[in-house]
């Protein structure tokens, strides 16, 4: 059975206090002692102190450390960038750039930022927005040249434009892409928009009312990856370094695709779920936009303190009017490239990133000159950026990305009984739930995870740090199983 990571630490501010009057003391006794506050401090007690995402209320919290959990979690590599007082404080990287290689992760080793690309890519269309090259409200199919966004019933009266791209309100499908192996074909851009081989991702068309709903849509940046290079002449690649990298200084990355063979050195493998390298190290991802950007963690703290840079008017790059209009809300937490969090104080922007064994996160405040990026080289890299982003987060008193506190109550054998079955997340792939010892379990293939109870009918787990609501049917027993309030699992047999 899982067990929860759960010795009770003292709060973030109190802690921090004690060590300041430590050194205050010491210092006075004339003892030489390291300055608490120090970058090289501050960063060793980040280390040791990743958090789980949920705390059960009256229960020790027990922390981690990023090597213990990368060890876990069969993440070979990671690395660190952290933002403080509108600067990058530190930067460091962990582990090794491949599973059973003595290479380590430096601050200078590249890894795939997947869908962090399309914060990156926003910017460099809005500055040809800037321009006069582009207009947001326009019909995109004005200016592309090469290509076409399909006309049809849902594009009859309202249409696909480019500020509904960079939201992902343009009513456009697919989700996200999966890359292509080493040795494999990669299709042009025109073969990936129109679903055609060796293109392995359908066709690229609008299938809701452009600007009804927000629907996440790499298919749209990459419509917008087109439609930049048809407007300019320029390819992607050229265009993102010289609007973007180039000037804000992000010197290590590149989304050229495949990677060239002077950066391959300095790249990370990626690695699947079970800690083994990809076949040829990693994907190539020719949806530049949308998921083809290598970089650092340090490269993308210098993106996003020009996007505060600029928000105050204080960047050369964007301008105020511009920043604020990537950052404000249009549907459903999402400006133009990037995700929105927070309201107020705890207001942040941010993006994540999921490519074929690279995961990341980057976040910063509007409001606290302060943020984050973590990069891994593994399949489950999300869970360990989320740790150690709480991890940062505790350190250094942000008001955001917090564990959540949650109370455990007493359920009857028989209302746990009624819960037990089997339940299909989707055709063909099962998960089974039951009791043991009074716990109520998911089994999962191999694992066996711990259910916490809300409620009779409301549950949760902390390894996957999921909530698990069961609605009952008629006869009192769970019908289905609805896993974080978007997910229905209906139950298809008793156990």
């Amino acid at each position: 059975m899982k067990k929860s990571l759960i010795p009770r630490l003292l709060p973030a501010g109190p802690a921090v206090f004690i060590l300041v009057l430590l050194f205050a003391a010491a210092t006075s006794a004339g003892i030489q002692t390291p300055d608490p506050m120090s970058p090289e401090a501050r960063m060793a007690r980040v280390e040791k102190g990743l958090l789980p995402g949920i705390l059960i209320a009256g229960r020790p919290v027990e922390t981690a450390s990023i090597a213990d959990r990368m060890a876990a979690l069969k993440i070979p590599g990671a690395s660190v960038a952290v933002i403080n007082d509108d600067r990058i404080e530190w930067v460091r990287g962990y582990g090794v750039v491949e599973a059973g290689s003595d290479t380590p992760v430096t601050p200078e080793t590249l890894f795939q930022a997947a869908s962090i690309s399309k914060s990156v890519a926003a910017m460099a269309a809005l500055r040809l927005v800037e321009q006069g090259r582009l207009d947001l409200d326009e019909d995109v199919n004005t200016r592309l040249t090469s290509w076409k966004v399909p006309e049809n019933e849902f594009t009859l009266t309202e249409k696909v434009t480019l500020k509904r791209l960079l939201s992902h309100t343009a009513g456009l499908t697919v989700h996200g892409f999966g890359g292509y192996a080493a040795g494999a074909a990669v299709p042009t851009l025109v073969q990936i928009l129109d679903g055609v081989a060796p293109a392995n991702s359908a066709a690229v068309s609008a299938d809701v009312v452009p600007g009804r709903l927000w629907r996440y849509s790499g298919g749209g940046f990459t419509v917008m990856q087109l439609l930049m290079s048809d407007v300019t002449g320029t390819p992607f690649s050229d265009l993102l370094a010289e609007l973007v990298l180039l000037p804000v200084g992000m010197a290590d990355s590149t989304c050229e695709q495949p990677l060239p063979a002077g950066r391959r050195e300095r790249a990370a493998t990626g690695h699947l779920q079970d800690g083994n390298p990809i076949h040829g190290r990693f994907r190539t991802y020719p949806e530049m936009a949308a998921a083809g950007l290598w970089t650092t963690p340090g490269d993308l703290a210098r993106f996003l303190l020009e996007v505060r840079k600029a928000l105050d008017g204080r960047s050369s790059v964007l301008t105020a009017r511009t920043a604020a209009l990537m950052t404000t809300i249009e549907k459903s937490g999402y400006g133009l490239g990037l995700s929105i969090q927070g309201a107020g104080t705890s207001a942040s922007f941010g993006h994540g990133g999921s490519n074929a064994g690279f995961k990341c996160q980057m976040t910063a405040f509007f409001d606290k000159t302060q943020g984050a990026v973590v990069m891994t080289n593994g399949d489950q890299g999300s869970r360990l950026a989320a740790e150690i982003i709480r991890s940062i987060s505790r350190e250094y008193g942000w008001p955001s990305f917090k564990p959540q506190e949650k109370k455990v109550v007493p359920v009857s054998a028989e209302a746990l009984a009624a819960l037990t079955g089997r339940y299909e997340l989707r055709p063909g792939r099962t998960i089974d739930v039951v009791v043991e010892g009074g716990t109520l379990l998911v089994v999962d293939r191999d694992e066996r995870i711990e259910l916490h109870p809300e409620t009779e009918t409301r549950f949760f787990d902390l390894l996957e740090e999921r909530t698990i609501v069961f609605i009952k049917g008629p006869d009192g027993k769970a019908a289905e199983m609805l896993i974080d309030n978007r997910l229905k699992a209906p139950r298809i047999a008793e156990r």
